[in-house]
């Protein structure tokens, strides 16, 4: 049986809450190697956009989970002010540890809805999340928002997401969805870039089919992807969406 919004968004939040590695209190080094990996990935994509960072003064990233990308943003950029924010409270508790990780300090962080942010109007250069935007589930609506607290001519962008086409979709959900931890979702990327064309937002979509933090099948998958990219569209392929505000 289908879980509900409540549902869903419930098991986001109390993951991080009740997770052995990534609770608040936890200090835990299985967590910083997977998540040092995923930062890897996360800072392999950046300098794709490294225009928009560059002359960006306020960034928000929602979705963040634990603040890492937020941190490792800052770091590279600490010009930025950046702000991070999450649907789970007990996520962005641990923000500190990231902290002192990269040696930074994150501008501000909370807890929010990706389709509820506390920002005022046209406040914002750019809102980002990383691997993150196929756990929304109310897209249009976090569309919505997010043009909403972005300034005319900023900048929305969706790294490194699972996304695929509608004929591979029920194949791609069920596999991401074998390890149960909490429910997750592939983004049909046709219905995403439609969804934010409706907004009046302009919607690319850059195809990565990065080979970083695979693992031995994946990694062959991934190889054959990224030499025949005609397949990119077709099957599931990470990939990073630009939405701008025109």
């Amino acid at each position: 049986m289908a879980l509900s919004l409540e549902d869903k968004e419930n098991a986001e939040i109390l993951f991080y809450r009740d997770a052995e590695h990534e609770k608040p209190e936890a200090d835990s080094l299985p967590n910083l190697l997977n998540k040092m990996q995923d930062c890897a990935v996360f800072v392999s994509v950046l300098p794709k956009f490294d225009d928009i960072f560059r002359n960006a003064t306020d960034v928000l990233e929602i979705g963040g989970g634990q603040g890492w990308a937020s941190c490792a943003l800052k770091k590279l950029y600490p010009k930025l002010r950046v702000t991070l924010t999450d649907i789970s409270e007990y996520a962005v508790k641990s923000c500190h540890k990231w902290e002192r990780v990269f040696g930074t300090s994150i501008d501000e962080s909370f807890a929010c809805r990706s389709y509820e942010i506390p920002k005022p109007d046209a406040s914002l250069d750019c809102v980002f999340c990383f691997s993150s935007a196929h756990h929304f589930v109310k897209h249009s609506e976090t569309l919505k928002e997010i043009k909403r607290v972005l300034r005319k001519g900023g900048h929305c962008l969706y790294l490194h997401e699972v996304t695929t086409s509608r004929l591979m979709y029920r194949w791609a959900h069920a596999r991401v969805n074998r390890r149960g931890v909490v429910p997750e979702d592939v983004i049909i990327h046709k219905d995403l870039l439609s969804a934010a064309r409706e907004m009046e937002l302009t919607a690319t979509i850059q195809f990565n089919p990065t080979l970083l933090k695979r693992g031995p099948a994946e990694t062959l998958y991934y190889f054959v992807l990224g030499r025949l990219g005609f397949l990119q569209p077709l099957l599931p392929c990470s990939a990073n969406f630009r939405f701008d505000k025109v």
